[in-house]
Parts: C-alpha cells; sequence; structure tokens
C-alpha cells in the first residue's frame, strides 16, 4: 500500500504538471468522462481518498484525546493563541471560529467529496428511503470483481469519516452524491439517526463486496486497505452505539473466528515501524516518509519541546501530554505504561510525552509510523462489552490483560460493576493516545450502567485540579467551574462558525450550548 501511495502521488503530480492552469479540484474528484476509465485510474482516486484520512487524524487528537481524562495541556502558563484553543478544547468551553474544529470538519468534508465522486462513478448509489446502497448497471469498464473491491474501500472510507463526523458534532451535512457549490449551500443538517442510518448502509455494502482473505493471505501490496474484516469491525463497533449488541456480536465472532487476524505476541511489536500493518492491524490510516509529503507529523507534535535530536529529528511541541491520573492508573508491571508514555528530562525539568509513535526520520515532521484505527484487541474487548459480564468476557479482557502485565484477573460474574471498570480500565490502558478514550465514554453512557461520561470527567478534573489545573490563569476556573463545563451539551463540538455565517441560503441551526 505505501507503494501504492507512492504511485499515486507522482502520478497527481504528473497529471498535474502537465497544464500550465491549475485546477483546483484534484484528480480523485474528476468526474467519469475526464478520468475513470479503468481500474489503475479507479485505484489512483481511492488511494487519493486513503491519503485524505492523513489531514483529519493530524488534528483529531486535539477533539477526541485531548478532551478524555487521558491527556492535558502541556503549559498551562502559555498565553500563545495555539495554546489558548487547545485548553479551551480541554476544557469543554472552545470557540464556536476555533481553527481547530474548522479544519476537522473541512478536511473530512474534502475526503467525504473524494469518495463521493468515486461511488458515483462506480454506480454505487444511497438511497435514502430504504437506507440501502444500490448498485446500478455500468458499462463494463473494469470487472465485476474490481468494481465491487472499490466500492468496499470507498463506502468504507465514508462511514469513516460521517462516523467521527456524527460522534463530535452531531446531526451534520448529509452529502451521499457529488453536489454543486450552489447545491451544497441550500443542505441544511441532518438528525443523527439519519447519519448513521448512512454509516451502516456503508458498512454494510463494504463488507459484503470486500476481500474475505485471511490475514496470512493479504498480499503486501494490499496492506493498508479496507476489506470485509475492516467494515465488519467497524460496524460492530456502530452497532454498539446504536445500543444493537446481539448484531455486533455476531460480527465480532465472525472476525474471531475467521478472519486470521489476532493479537501480537508483545504489545510493543504491535507499533514497531518494522512491523507495520501486522496481524493485529485491521486498518490503519498509512503514512510514507522520504520528502514525498506523505509524512506523519504527529511524532513531532507529541515530542518534548527543546529535546534536539534526543527522542525525534527536529523540534517537539508537547502536546497532547499524557495526564498524571492515567500515569498513576498503570500496574507498575504493567508494559503498556513504558511503550505509551515517554520521560525526557535532560537539562531541564521533567518533560512526559507520547512515546507511542516515536521514531527518527531524517527530516523534521516526516515519519513513517502509521496511525493505528482498528485493531484485533479491539475486536476483543468490543466483544466482551456486548457479552456484558460473562466468564468469556473476562476470558477476552485477560487476554489483553496478560499480554501487558503476565497476569490474569479474577473473573467476578456476580459484580457488575466490577466487569464494567475492569473492561473500561484495560480499554483505557490497550489504547492510549489512539484517540479512543472519549468515543469510549461516549459509547459507554449507552453499553454499560456503572460508566459515565459526566462522572468520569468530573473526577478527572477534582485528581488534576490541585496538581495542574489550578496554575491555569487565562482564565481562571474554580474546580466547580470545570466540572460544570463537561457537560452531555459540551461533549458535542459546535457546528464550524463559517459554515453558519457564510450561509445566505439557510440558518444552520448550532448545537446547544454555544
Amino acid at each position: 500500500m505505501k507503494t501504492l501511495k507512492y504511485i499515486s502521488f507522482l502520478l497527481v503530480v504528473a497529471l498535474s504538471s502537465c497544464s500550465d492552469i491549475i485546477d483546483q479540484s484534484p484528480e480523485n474528484y474528476l468526474g467519469t468522462s475526464t478520468f475513470y476509465t479503468n481500474a489503475a485510474e479507479f485505484r489512483t482516486a481511492i488511494n487519493g481518498s486513503y491519503n485524505s484520512m492523513q489531514k483529519t487524524v493530524s488534528n483529531e487528537w486535539s477533539l477526541t484525546e485531548l478532551r478524555s481524562d487521558n491527556t492535558i495541556m502541556s503549559s498551562p502558563g502559555s498565553t500563545s493563541n495555539l495554546n489558548f484553543d487547545l485548553d479551551y478544547l480541554d476544557r469543554f468551553f472552545p470557540n464556536t471560529s476555533q481553527a481547530a474544529i474548522q479544519s476537522y470538519w473541512t478536511n473530512s468534508y474534502y475526503s467525504i467529496k473524494s469518495v463521493n465522486y468515486i461511488l458515483s462513478a462506480l454506480g454505487a448509489n444511497y438511497d435514502r428511503s430504504t437506507g440501502n446502497i444500490v448498485l446500478a448497471s455500468m458499462n463494463p469498464i473494469i470487472t465485476d470483481v474490481e468494481r465491487k473491491k472499490f466500492i468496499s474501500e470507498a463506502c468504507f472510507i465514508r462511514a469513516t469519516q460521517y462516523y467521527n463526523l456524527v460522534r463530535l458534532y452531531g446531526g451534520v451535512f448529509l452529502i451521499d452524491r457529488p453536489i454543486s457549490p450552489v447545491e451544497a449551500k441550500q443542505i441544511n443538517r441532518s438528525s443523527v439517526a439519519d447519519i448513521y442510518k448512512l454509516i451502516v448502509a456503508d458498512l454494510v455494502t463494504a463488507a459484503a463486496n470486500g476481500s474475505t482473505a485471511k490475514f496470512a493471505a493479504i498480499p503486501t501490496s494490499e496492506y493498508g486497505m479496507a476489506n470485509s474484516w475492516t467494515a465488519k469491525a467497524l460496524l460492530a463497533k456502530v452497532y454498539l452505539n446504536l445500543n444493537k449488541k446481539p448484531e455486533a456480536i455476531l460480527l465480532l465472532n465472525d472476525i474471531i473466528n475467521n478472519s486470521g487476524y489476532g493479537l501480537q505476541a508483545t504489545y510493543a511489536n504491535v507499533f514497531s515501524k518494522e512491523n507495520e500493518m501486522n496481524s493485529e492491524i485491521l486498518f490503519a490510516v498509512r503514512f510514507k516518509s522520504g520528502g514525498l509529503g506523505l509524512g506523519n507529523t504527529l511524532p513531532n507534535q507529541f515530542a518534548p519541546q527543546n529535546s534536539g535530536a534526543a527522542v525525534i529529528i527536529g523540534a517537539g511541541k508537547s502536546y497532547n501530554s499524557p495526564s498524571q491520573e492515567l500515569i498513576d492508573s498503570y500496574a507498575v508491571n504493567d508494559v503498556r505504561k513504558g511503550v505509551n508514555i515517554g520521560v525526557y528530562s535532560i537539562g531541564r525539568p521533567e518533560q512526559i510525552y507520547v512515546n507511542k509513535y516515536m521514531s527518527k526520520p531524517a527530516v523534521i515532521n516526516d515519519s513513517e509510523n502509521d496511525w493505528p484505527v482498528i485493531r484485533y484487541a479491539d475486536v476483543l474487548l468490543m466483544l466482551a462489552e456486548a457479552q456484558g459480564n460473562t466468564p468469556t468476557s473476562w476470558a477476552q479482557i485477560n487476554l489483553i490483560h496478560k499480554r501487558a502485565t503476565g497476569l490474569t484477573l479474577t473473573p467476578d460474574t456476580g459484580n457488575i460493576a466490577v466487569f464494567e471498570k475492569a473492561l473500561a480500565d484495560e480499554r483505557r490502558w490497550e489504547f492510549a493516545f489512539e484517540n479512543q478514550r472519549f468515543f469510549d465514554l461516549l459509547r459507554f453512557d449507552t453499553t454499560l450502567t456503572t460508566i459515565k461520561t459526566e462522572a468520569t470527567l468530573d473526577n478527572h478534573f477534582a485528581y488534576m485540579y490541585p496538581i495542574f489545573y489550578i496554575n491555569f490563569t487565562e482564565p481562571r476556573l474554580s474546580l466547580a467551574q470545570m466540572q460544570a463545563n463537561a457537560n452531555p451539551d459540551k461533549f458535542l463540538l459546535p457546528i464550524p462558525q463559517y459554515e453558519i455565517d457564510t450561509n445566505s441560503f439557510i440558518t444552520i441551526p448550532q448545537n446547544p450550548g454555544y
């Protein structure tokens, strides 16, 4: 897949350089009459859509992990505008014009736009009345096998973007086909239910049409491409959000029994740059170093400030710093703590940083490290979440726990609170800094009975206030004020103010509390 991305990059550059006239639409936005004439051109377009996910993941941490109990601002006394913006996200009172909120929204819709062109060219159309993707007849410029594979991948990408949008912003614009700018201005927000309806339709289609090859049989040329197992795993998580646990259980058991994916022997091996797309990675946003414009900038964002080349090539920014609360929650013998969290203390006060994605590229902001989205460990823990407090669920938790600690938890099938805490803790330790924790907490409000988002964040602020948040000066908030901010209204981000202010056709409602 990284080779394919390189080819895609070169082809787009070559096509762009053939004319002195700059077309502002990327190649994967072009219509069927000018671009999509064979399988290679569809592949190039879909690779471009995979690459578009790099932009959304580049600041996703600030909208998810930073708003959980896992990470905090690194410099409470900073007066820079960017740090103010991150601080406001961390403490649940972001401005409606905040840059990260706007850029994530915009990049998500650019990605959706590219996929809509591809699906339209493939004759895969969403029927809103039935909630199905309907495959129209089309000229046989590609084989049926190729067509179904491309549809599966494109549907998965679109579903992923909408799944994140609906969880972050609530009801958003449902755009499922190519439209003109004028049409776009006349589309208002859809309901959360309608967005989930499209997500399910896309993932059902992706699962039905994607490759079902077992992991060992997947050619390296297809590493990083979504397949049927990838779609089923994400669909299972969507079903958990919708409290459709029986449907999730069927999909998760299918993956466990038939996909050939499995846990790596060690936790560190999952994230090794020399072991990418291993048996535990069902899907990752892939990056390629080498000055191609496809490198991962996040390691530099997370590395400690003023650390020179000791941690990573180039400057670090100390963003997304692990909270002391998370650090203290790990057991002494839990190997995940050392993999996930680094400590830098040379020549200045100790800095704690996200260590999970650190490698040393040749130049700054050009790391090779992929960003995991769905792992096999997630499949096991989702199944435990869906099944509830049973011996089988405890066994699945212990597969993860024992790998990290060498120890086995003692099942307590008679106490739901003990089970739910064990499950929530295991997910927190396992997926730290993978942008899962905030979404997990929101989902637990539906799937669990004793773990609630508001209470968890209130406890987080109480834990961290005397050792961290009390040092904030702009604005200085009491603990009670901070806890009041973390309420269900503010769990949703505001609709970007730009969308509201620049639309002269319709009135777009803002989310409550903003």
